[in-house]
């Protein structure tokens, strides 16, 4: 049987605005509670939100912003991103995500590459000169680019302005002229930018429709069951499409609630907003899950009311999954797997599963698309079980990186299918299971290792609290194996003849690192995917040295 699923489905997209989408929602409950802000106390219903998203959608119109327009927003998570996000939907301008990690030249490159018109910025903090870097971008820019500073209570810099002197601009602009916008714009009309987190070379903006990222996000939350009684803790960025879609796309299509831990990620703050805010469904990367569980007060935090969540952005090393299911109360949890690309998610994990699967692979395909696995010499569809690069194509493929057609065309095929880079399996049922990126395989002596599944087999270690094997060049076999590790508080220190101790008799030896390093932590990048590439330079030049 060939390495093909067809997921499509009688039961139709939906073919509206994320605008009128959310004026529908907000309609049927208005007095529920839509967005929380856990750390500040702020909370609004959907009646609020919809009140506010409004005021700043004209608030837009008054400033002159066009249908098309390229609006960026650079801020860690509050609420005002939110409003900002649907606000910007609202008017069919492009909204252009900034990650909050980005340093000046970034800053600049996304800003010229997307033609921004207008850059909504946090205010400067301990962290980040966000007003000081966007104001000095400004001037290095080719076009025209209004500054916005999100109000912290004091005056805006010189040559900015204050999103609520852009709200209280919409005192101009009758509701009537934003409802005669909204029914300009189209499903199929471009209302996303996002720059995909690289770790080599300048990001590419992925380009994203209305019908792109609500109908991911809807078809999500569908698979989770999602309803208005759902409470769901978002401590992930909304930058990334994990908080975007996954995260408010998802739970504004139905009626649920949003709550914020904070602006950037704690996991104390994240276990307290679930206790605090009774929530019923949790996200984070699997660092974030692994951060929790770590906690020395871990079982201190009432967590009963989760039911669900989802963990994406990296493989879940199964060991960890199991516990987030046992001790964590969720046993509904999903596993969701996709790229910028997608919108995000193109496989995911259902309820019904078991815990095998949902430990093991990352689902099937999602309802409307197709998955298949494809041979990397051939370009052949495989047989099932076959290791291959994982394709997929349907209503969630971008429409291409923005003004970048030559790397569109690398990326998507003329027959629609977005190439991942992920190498995967499908087996018997359509289930699908990443084997790693085809870049981070390791080739031993002609042998290709995958190290997703030594790093699964090296959390069975009772000292090991983290781990990613990489890599590292040996003259003998041309790559070596090394494995880098995070202990658990208090575990004695391991080397490599502990580690191979470990793996004699269970793994093949060519499959046992010889190189181990102990670390305090790995380089992420914000959305919390480990930086292999920057680790294998390290490695690389300290072995060097």
């Amino acid at each position: 049987m060939l390495a093909y699923t067809d997921a499509r489905t009688n039961e139709p997209l939906l073919e509206h605005t994320i605008g009128e989408d959310f004026n529908s929602v907000a309609a049927r409950f208005p007095e529920r509670d839509a967005l929380i802000e856990a750390a500040t106390g702020r909370r609004w219903s959907y009646a609020e939100l919809r009140q506010d998203v409004d005021r700043l959608a004209r608030g837009l119109l008054a400033q002159g912003i066009g249908r098309g327009d390229r609006i960026g927003i650079w801020s860690p998570n509050c609420a005002e991103w939110t409003i900002v996000q649907y606000a910007t939907a609202k008017i069919g301008a492009i909204l252009v995500n900034v990650n909050p990690a980005y340093r000046l030249h970034e800053l600049e490159f996304v800003v010229t590459q997307s033609g921004m018109r207008m850059l909504i910025t946090a205010p400067s903090d301990a962290r980040s000169d966000y007003a000081g870097m966007s104001l000095k971008v400004r001037e290095a820019c080719p076009g025209p680019l209004e500054i916005v500073v999100i109000d912290d209570g004091g005056a805006s810099p010189d040559g900015a302005l204050t999103l609520g002197q852009v709200v209280a601009s919409a005192e101009s602009v009758p509701p009537a002229r934003l409802q005669e916008r909204m029914e300009q714009l189209r499903a199929d009309d471009p209302i996303n930018i996002q720059y995909t987190s690289g770790t080599t070379g300048f990001p590419k903006g992925a380009t994203l429709t209305h019908r792109n990222i609500l109908n991911n996000g809807f078809s999500i939350g569908e698979l989770m069951g999602y309803t208005p009684e759902d409470r769901v803790v978002l401590p992930v960025p909304f930058y990334h499409c994990f908080g975007m879609v996954i995260g408010n796309l998802n739970i504004y299509s139905h009626g649920a609630a949003a709550i914020l831990p904070g602006r950037s990620f704690s996991a104390a703050d994240t276990l307290q907003a679930v206790q605090d805010h009774r929530g019923t469904s949790l996200y984070g990367v699997p660092t974030m899950f692994i951060a929790e569980l770590a906690l020395e007060d871990f079982a201190d935090y009432d967590l009963s009311t989760l039911r669900t969540g989802v963990m994406a952005g990296s493989p879940c090393p199964v060991e960890i999954m199991k516990r987030v299911i046992s001790d964590m109360n969720m046993g509904e949890v999903a596993i969701c797997y996709g790229m910028t690309e997608t919108s995000p998610v193109s496989t995911m994990t259902r309820s019904e599963d078991s815990i095998s699967r949902r430990t093991s692979t990352v689902g099937r395909t999602m309802p409307h698309l197709e998955s298949r696995i494809v041979d990397t010499q051939t370009g052949e569809t495989t047989e099932r079980g076959v290791i291959g690069e994982l394709h997929t194509r349907g209503y969630s493929v971008m429409q291409g990186y923005w003004n970048e057609p030559e790397k569109t065309a690398l990326a998507v095929d003329q027959d629609g299918w977005m190439h991942t880079g992920d190498l995967a399996s499908m087996d018997e049922d359509g289930y699908i299971t990443i084997e790693g990126r085809m870049k981070d395989m390791v080739i031993r002596g002609g042998e290709n290792i995958y190290p997703r599944e030594i790093e699964d087999f090296l959390y069975q270690h009772p000292d090991i609290q983290d781990v990613q094997v990489i890599g590292v060049p040996d003259e003998k076999y041309g790559e070596e194996l090394m494995a880098c590790i995070v202990l658990r508080p208090g575990a004695p220190e391991l080397t490599a003849e502990d580690i191979a101790a470990f793996c004699q008799g269970r793994l093949a030896h060519f499959k046992i690192p010889k190189c181990v390093e102990v670390r305090a932590d790995f380089p992420m990048t914000v959305s919390g995917k480990v930086r292999k590439e920057q680790m294998r330079e390290e490695a690389a030049e300290k072995l060097r040295g």
